[in-house]
C-alpha cells in the first residue's frame, strides 16, 4: 500500500514526490542552505533523482501553497542501528533515517507565513509518514546524523531526537555509521 502524501497537505504547504512534477527540477535549481550545510544542497541538486532511481531513498519536496516555491525538503530510507549487547556481541534496531533535512534559505528570506517552517514540515509531514511506515513494517526509532553544531543539536533536540551516551555513540558509528556522515552526531527518537 503507497502512502498517500496528498493527504498531508496543510494551509499553507503541499507535499509532492521529488519526480512528481518537471517543473520540480526548476525549483530545485533555485534551492539554496547557508554555507555549512552545502551537502544538503549539492545532494537535492546532483544525488537525489539517482536515489531515487535506485531506491536508495525517497525525496520529498515542500511546496508554499499559494505560490509554488520550493520551502523544503527531506528525504528518507529505512536503515538499522546497532546496538551492543552485555555479552559483547550486538543487536540490530530497525530505524527509518531522515538523511536529508532542509529549508530553502532562498524562500526563508522572502518572509514566510510560517515562522518556524522546519518544525511545522516535521510535524505535519515527516513524523506523519514515518508513522504511516511504522504501521506497515517493523520500524522502532527515526534517527538522523546531525552536522556537529551546536545550535543544530539544540534544534534537533527540541524536535525530540536524543544522544546516545557516548559509548554507545561510538559503538553505532563504528558498525553502520556511512562515510558521508563522517564527523555527525548521530541522534534518534522512538516512533
Amino acid at each position: 500500500m503507497k502512502v498517500d502524501v496528498l493527504n498531508l497537505n496543510t494551509e499553507h504547504f503541499v507535499i509532492e514526490h521529488l519526480l512528481d512534477s518537471p517543473v520540480n527540477r526548476q525549483l530545485i535549481e533555485s534551492f539554496v542552505v547557508p554555507n555549512n550545510a552545502r551537502g544538503l544542497e549539492s545532494y537535492l541538486k546532483s544525488q537525489a533523482e539517482n536515489d531515487e532511481n535506485n531506491n536508495g531513498s525517497r525525496t520529498f519536496l515542500i511546496k508554499d501553497a499559494a505560490t509554488g516555491k520550493l520551502a523544503c525538503y527531506f528525504s528518507l530510507r529505512t536503515g538499522l542501528i546497532a546496538v551492543r549487547r552485555e555479552d559483547g556481541l550486538f543487536d540490530t534496531i530497525p530505524g527509518i533515517e531522515l538523511a536529508n533535512f532542509a529549508v530553502n534559505d532562498a524562500y526563508r528570506s522572502e518572509g514566510s507565513k510560517i515562522a518556524k517552517i522546519g518544525f511545522h514540515v516535521f510535524d505535519k509531514f515527516i513524523l506523519p509518514i514515518v508513522k504511516n511506515v511504522a504501521d506497515l513494517i517493523g520500524v522502532q526509532c527515526l534517527y538522523i546524523y546531525a552536522l556537529p553544531k551546536e545550535k543544530l543539536i539544540r534544534y534537533y533536540t527540541s524536535l525530540g531526537f536524543m544522544r546516545l551516551p557516548s559509548d554507545a555513540e561510538s559503538f553505532v558509528y563504528s558498525h553502520v555509521k556511512p562515510a558521508y556522515d563522517r564527523g555527525c552526531i548521530f541522534m534518534y527518537q522512538g516512533i
